[in-house]
Order: C-alpha cells, then sequence, then structure tokens
C-alpha cells in the first residue's frame, strides 16, 4: 500500500497538469458544475474545500481550497480537469451543452456526479443524451478508483442513508477510461461538507474524504 502511494504520489508530481488542461492557478481545484432543471446544483459549498484540504494534508499534491463553479455554457471548464455535480431534483442539459459536455469529456476531462437524493433518474435520463449508445454500468468492487489510496472493498461507503439501499458506483466509459463516475446511496459528498451541516459522525467524514481523495487521485492519473 506504502509503495503504491508512493508512485501515486510521484506520477501526479510530474504529469498532473502535462494534459489539455490549463487552469488559472498551478494548484488543483475542483470546479462545480452548474446546471439547469431546478436542482440545487450550489448547495453544500463546504464539501469540496474540505476535502481538497484533505487532500493536501494526506498527500503531495498542490491544491487550491476555494469553492468554485463553472457554466456548461462558459468556455471555462475547459480549465478544469475535473468536474462535480450534485444536488437534489432535477437536472436538464440542452443540446448544445450536451455537445459542449461530449467535448470535454473527450479531451480528457472527468465528472463526478453524487445524487444528494431525488436525481438518479434526471441524471441517467441527461447523461444518455451524452452517451447515446451507452448505459450507466456498475463498477466491480476490484475497480481501480476503489484502491488508489485507500481500500474500499465493497465499492463506495454508506455516508448519508436515503432509501435503505445499498451504495453504488457507476460509470460511464469513452473507449476504455472512465470518464463520468456516478455515486447512488452513498453520498460521500455530504461527509465532505462541514459536520454541523449534517451531524455526520467523524468516522463517517473521514471515510468519505478518504473515498474522495480516491477519486480526485484515479481522474487525475487515468
Amino acid at each position: 500500500m506504502k509503495k503504491n502511494r508512493i508512485k501515486i504520489i510521484l506520477f501526479i508530481a510530474l504529469f498532473l497538469f502535462a494534459d489539455l488542461f490549463s487552469q488559472a492557478k498551478p494548484e488543483f481545484q475542483i470546479a462545480r458544475l452548474k446546471y439547469s432543471g431546478g436542482g440545487d446544483w450550489y448547495n453544500d459549498p463546504s464539501a469540496e474545500i474540505n476535502l481538497l484540504k484533505f487532500i493536501n494534508k494526506e498527500t503531495t499534491i498542490k491544491v487550491n481550497p476555494q469553492y468554485v463553479f463553472v457554466e456548461i455554457s462558459s468556455d471555462d471548464i475547459f480549465n478544469y480537469p475535473f468536474l462535480f455535480i450534485t444536488g437534489h431534483g432535477n437536472i436538464v442539459f440542452s443540446e448544445s451543452e450536451v455537445i459542449r459536455i461530449r467535448k470535454y469529456l473527450e479531451r480528457g476531462g472527468f465528472i463526478y456526479v453524487d445524487d444528494d437524493y431525488g436525481m438518479n433518474n434526471a441524471i441517467r435520463r441527461e447523461f444518455k443524451k451524452v452517451f447515446r449508445n451507452q448505459e450507466f454500468v456498475e463498477l466491480p468492487f476490484d475497480h481501480e478508483i476503489y484502491h488508489t489510496l485507500y481500500d474500499f472493498n465493497y465499492g463506495p461507503p454508506k455516508t448519508h442513508e436515503h432509501n435503505n439501499k445499498p451504495p453504488q458506483g457507476f460509470g460511464l466509459f469513452i473507449d476504455k477510461r472512465l470518464a463520468v463516475y456516478y455515486t447512488f446511496e452513498s453520498n460521500p459528498s455530504d461527509g465532505w461538507a462541514d459536520k454541523n451541516a449534517h451531524n455526520n459522525p467523524d468516522n463517517k467524514r473521514l471515510e468519505a474524504l478518504q473515498f474522495g481523495a480516491n477519486i480526485i487521485i484515479y481522474a487525475l492519473t487515468n
């Protein structure tokens, strides 16, 4: 485990931004994706900040722990290799937004979607517009995303209870590359948020942060 961690850190240090993305600052930053449809895309703005601070503490990745959001219609999306989608309820992509999201992903971008409750039908419907010949596929427990830095032998953690169903992680692929990762009945981003936001126990919050670190490291090294 320690050897794998060292290899990952060295890889990131050398190649983190040797790609088509060029953030305005040299530090890694998560961008929240603003979407239409009425869902609260903006909820828990402390989530990304706390996750980035955790990554800064646990790895050698240089981060910019600030909350930032981007609109699909803006070219700013191409400045961030990692986009985050969350919220409750509905989400809608227009035809032009579908084209831009597909372009972003084809250029090597990564999107992480965390269902904060009630998004499942809308997420599947809208990403079907982006991946017309593909459905979300559940990732096996031995997938690399569950073992990059911390081991999650049974897939996503159960951070927040929704409908008393097991947590699941799904993916959409471009060739063999995982381009979109989607967690359902898991909700780790609730555990990233400030403690007083959801009153999650400390062990649950730590587990969620560790899982978030896995997602970030996987995205940056693939």
